[in-house]
């Protein structure tokens, strides 16, 4: 019951950042969105109705499944590198977050690029 209140928190607080505009909000609403869904995908592999994984009597009714936590792994290495790749977005990308359609920089005094009414 408690890791079903986790999640759902986490994913509350994930889709909240995630609505936001900031580019560093929703960075750290992918991480607690990935968060959830790690903890989501554990919790499939039975953690508290069985016993560990790998032990001395390995009976399949009371071992706990290892894929469930293979996945975990993999979901946390991939989530690891998106993490990083829109940290590195975020640092080389614009300096502002303004409104769609804003230009950051004025027109060169040559005048290319511009028309002229007719």
């Amino acid at each position: 019951m408690a890791l079903a209140l986790i999640i759902g928190a986490l994913t509350a607080g994930a889709v909240y950042l995630l609505m936001q505009r900031d580019f560093m909000r929703v960075i750290l609403g992918f991480v607690l969105a990935s968060h959830a869904v790690n903890l989501l995908l554990f919790s499939a592999g039975g953690t508290d109705r069985r016993g560990e994984p790998l032990g001395s009597d390995p009976d399949p009714a009371v071992t706990a499944d290892a894929l469930p936590q293979a996945f975990v792994l993999t979901a946390i290495v991939i989530a690891f590198a998106i993490t990083i790749y829109m940290l590195s977005l975020t640092v080389t990308g614009r300096s502002h977050s303004g409104p769609a359609g804003e230009d950051d920089h004025e027109p060169d005094a040559s005048g290319a690029g511009t028309e002229t009414p007719r």
